[in-house]
């Protein structure tokens, strides 16, 4: 992992208690159309920080083999809580757990373009 998401981790762990992350394990059931719906947004917004192939931008790369090991809780709780001290915002004011989750497992499978 690049040290920048290795900080990102590492900070937004630090904020994490057990009972977050435990509620999160067992969601990430979207219904098709939300599915849709999410994979819109990884491709325009976060794409717009993280470059429109996820490889990079203003965030770092978000493909699959980048964050390969991490922990879809963990990304899911990133995307919920933002990291401090850098660009990336909380998205708990418009994302459920459930949907940041999936977002999570998706960006852990989804292949390069």
């Amino acid at each position: 992992m690049p040290s920048g998401l290795q900080f990102a981790v590492a900070s937004t762990l630090a904020l994490l208690t057990v009972t977050s992350l435990a509620g999160l394990a067992f969601a990430a059931d979207v219904k098709p159309t939300r599915a849709k719906e999410l994979e819109r947004l990884v491709r325009h917004d976060c794409g717009s920080c993280h470059g429109m192939t996820l490889k990079g931008g203003l965030g770092p790369d978000i493909r699959a083999e980048t964050l390969a090991g991490a922990e879809p809780e963990v990304v899911a709780q990133i995307i919920l809580n933002g990291v401090p001290d850098t660009p990336m915002p909380p998205w708990r004011p418009l994302l459920s757990d459930n949907d940041a989750l999936w977002i999570a497992n998706f960006l852990l499978k989804e292949p390069s373009k």
